[in-house]
């Protein structure tokens, strides 16, 4: 059990997939930091100082005015959280956006390291090659009815 155990882990695909995810924990962090501390002050700015992640409506309960969005929760209101909910639109965009970047840089790498085979000089077809040797085959049928030449 051990041995089949350690013939799973060794194979190729669990070691890639295996990868893929500490490398998509890794990019993940950088896209959040991206929204996070590069997207959202511009947006912050451009909107006059508005940040959208603390935007809500209380559609029941009391919270205090002003309170942030982890206040209204916390506080057992009901909150339509549509700031949060435009952030993850907006993160989930970046990180499409980003994946396709990638997938395409990788894709053109791969495009770069696999040449294209030289085109091999066409040769006869199937047909021509059976006709040739039809043809072959005749010549020889025909000699092969004529009296052997006398030396």
């Amino acid at each position: 059990m051990i041995r089949e155990f350690r013939e799973f882990i060794a194979r190729g695909n669990v070691i890639d997939l295996a990868v893929g995810i500490i490398i998509g924990a890794a990019f993940t962090a950088i896209v959040n930091s991206l929204v996070a501390d590069l997207i959202n002050p511009i947006l912050g700015l451009l909107t006059g100082g508005v940040d959208f992640t603390n935007k809500y409506f209380v559609l029941s309960g009391n919270v205090p005015e002003g309170a942030s969005l982890a206040a209204a929760r916390d506080s057992g209101a009901a909150v339509f959280a549509y700031g949060a909910f435009a952030m993850a639109v907006l993160n989930f965009l970046i990180i499409a956006w980003a994946v396709f970047l990638l997938v395409k840089a990788v894709n053109r790498l791969q495009r770069m390291a696999v040449r294209p085979k030289e085109e091999v000089a066409a040769g006869p077809t199937q047909e021509e090659l059976l006709a040739q040797i039809r043809d072959l085959l005749a010549d020889r049928t025909a000699w092969a009815d004529r009296p052997a030449p006398r030396i």
